[in-house]
């Protein structure tokens, strides 16, 4: 589960009992799951169980499941102030004189909520109306001990400094959404080979894997749900995620981008000789990214070499030593839905749990098989039963999933970082569709672009 803001020194939740809820609605008893909470209930109910009291508190899990899920079936600005409503109701903070032993009890607990909260999902407190909510509430309990106001300021310092950091998002570091496009043979003084940077596969795979980490340093765990899930029919709000998924989006576009810049780089080459070597470069690059534990950027190279320019090389590809390749390419064959991939997957994440050193806990999955499983997930359990109920158990799976990936990507990349490589793959021309004349035309003949089934653009070529 995500890392949370150090306040577990004020309470400990697996010591607590759920609060006692009547079933509503024609709520009947069902499978109890994470301490209490139910398979399935109404939003209501579920809404309570999140809600701390001075003997209460529910459990990491529980709290990371619901904040994710629930923005489904509400906003996450309407559930804040339905948490701080519920707080102040059920612990009389209203009132004029209050029961400080009990709101000493309640208040580290309140404070673990929030610190969770925005710690997890800072995003839903960019509104200046949630952070009055935060304030409000915490102003209640603050006159039964300074500590609360001295860590609630503490809580919104980080909260901020979360927010800016996460403003700072990907999207700059992809340069230009579209590909460059030469009618003519690229200037040389723009385009360079990568092997005149880098000639190093170890290097470059781990360059590759300082830019996977920073990308996905910026996507929230929201946008796994926001990408694909459209507005409760028993919601009445708007949907709260029409253009949330920026940093999903931006991530899927840097994959994109590699495959291009493999093949680009493999086609520019004037002689089969050459285009060989970085064929083979490549394969070692894509061994050590299968070493370090990043298999996006693994696939993302295996499927440039797999682009119709490369493929069609015949009498380049009769130069390369393809044992590796057939190697790597085994790994990631896509038969038994990935059958290959997952037990590597998995073995890389027993490596991360039983990390000796930081570069044993990088675990960097390929991100369009992850998407691909949450989206039938969703597609294959309703959010909600026939009775109405929210499907919590659904959530549960959804959570496991998405609380793994978050955990790969607050791993702190060990490796030092070579700025003129990650820059050279940020912004090094790649080729496009639009009637591209590739260099050393006498060479490569006919080349055009076309799309592929994914949306991913594929160079065309033939090798005289």
């Amino acid at each position: 589960m995500p890392q949370t803001l150090s306040a577990s020194d004020m309470v400990t939740p697996g010591s607590l009992g759920p609060p006692h809820t009547e079933p509503t609605d024609g709520e009947q008893a069902g499978q109890l799951l994470l301490g209490g909470a139910p398979s399935s209930a109404s939003l209501d109910t579920l809404i309570q169980h999140l809600v701390p009291t001075a003997d209460y508190y529910p459990e990491k899990a529980y709290i990371f499941t619901f904040l994710l899920s629930s923005r489904l079936f509400i906003e996450p600005q309407e559930l804040l102030a339905r948490v701080c409503h519920m707080c102040i109701e059920q612990q009389q903070l209203d009132k004029p004189v209050l029961d400080k032993a009990r709101v000493r009890k309640f208040g580290p607990k309140l404070l673990q909520l929030l610190a969770e909260w925005t710690e997890t999902f800072p995003r839903d407190f960019q509104e200046e109306s949630t952070i009055g909510h935060l304030k409000d509430v915490v102003g209640r309990i603050a006159p039964c001990d300074e500590a609360y106001r001295k860590r609630m300021h503490q809580l919104l310092q980080a909260l901020h400094q979360k927010l800016a950091a996460l403003g700072q998002g990907p999207e700059s570091l992809l340069g230009t959404d579209k590909p460059i496009s030469y009618r003519t043979k690229p200037p040389a003084s723009i385009h360079r080979e990568l092997l005149g940077i880098c000639s190093d596969p170890y290097m470059l795979a781990q360059q590759l894997t300082h830019v996977e980490l920073e990308q996905l340093r910026h996507i929230g765990p929201e946008e796994f749900v926001q990408a694909f899930v459209n507005k409760d029919p028993l919601a009445s709000t708007k949907p709260c995620f029409s253009d949330k998924t920026n940093n999903l989006e931006a991530y899927v576009k840097w994959f994109n981008r590699l495959c291009y810049l493999v093949a680009t780089e493999i086609c520019m080459p004037a002689k089969k000789k050459q285009r060989a070597q970085v064929i083979e470069f490549f394969i070692d690059v894509a061994r050590e990214c299968f070493n370090i534990g990043n298999f996006n950027s693994l696939m993302a190279i295996i499927s440039g070499m797999n682009m119709s320019p490369v493929s069609r090389l015949k009498k380049t590809w009769a130069k390369v030593k393809t044992a590796k390749f057939f190697i790597l390419e085994h790994q990631m064959d896509p038969t038994g839905n990935f059958c290959n991939y997952r037990t590597a997957l998995r073995g890389a994440a027993h490596r991360s749990l039983t990390a000796h050193s930081s570069r044993e806990k990088i675990v960097i999955p390929f991100f369009s098989l992850l998407i691909k499983d949450i989206y039938f997930l969703n597609e294959g359990c309703a959010n909600r039963l026939p009775n109405g109920h929210v499907n919590f158990e659904k959530f549960l799976e959804l959570a496991k999933q998405v609380g793994e990936f978050i955990t790969w990507k607050q791993v702190e990349c060990p490796f030092e970082q070579d700025l003129s490589i990650t820059h050279y793959l940020h912004t090094a021309p790649i080729f496009s569709e639009d009637g591209t004349v590739w260099p050393h035309g006498e060479l490569l003949s006919g080349c055009r672009m076309s799309w592929d089934h994914a949306g991913r653009t594929l160079l065309s070529t033939q090798e005289a």
